[in-house]
């Protein structure tokens, strides 16, 4: 009984063709065609510029540029991720794929071993740029 079954399941299974793999091709012309379209951002508004302050200058934050596609920038205290997001976008016409804050803390310093001062403390946006995407921060 039990050979029997396992010859019919043979046979079975023998007969049965694979099915072609339409779909899949199907796909990737679908992914084609969105690469092809280049997203379109809104002009910049000024609060745009309140938002974004200036690049970080560092050999940190040129390595990130530079391998893994990340920009460093000073942003306002009171800005979110998502404002970041936005603002960067129209700024600089780039897709953006993450935003990590960090607030770099005050400190106080000596100077020369006599004079007393501090550096200020700000909030720092590392941005995940798409890939693909590139921008120029050292526009002449």
């Amino acid at each position: 009984m039990a050979t029997k079954k396992k010859e019919t399941v043979e046979a079975v299974e023998e007969t049965k063709t694979p099915k072609a793999k339409k779909a899949p091709a199907k796909k990737a012309e679908k992914v084609e065609k969105k690469e092809d379209k280049k997203k379109v951002f809104s002009a910049p508004v000024a609060a745009d510029y309140k938002i974004i302050l200036a690049p970080v200058i560092t050999e940190k934050s040129m390595a990130l540029l530079q391998n893994s596609n990340k920009v460093t920038v000073k942003v306002a205290a009171k800005a979110n991720k998502t404002a970041i997001k936005e603002s960067f976008q129209r700024l600089y016409q780039v897709s953006v794929d993450d935003v990590k804050i960090v607030n770099v803390l005050a400190k106080s310093t000596t100077r020369g071993g006599r004079y007393q001062g501090h550096i200020s403390g700000y909030k720092k946006a590392i941005i995940t740029i798409h890939e693909g995407d590139a921008i120029d921060l050292f526009k002449e």
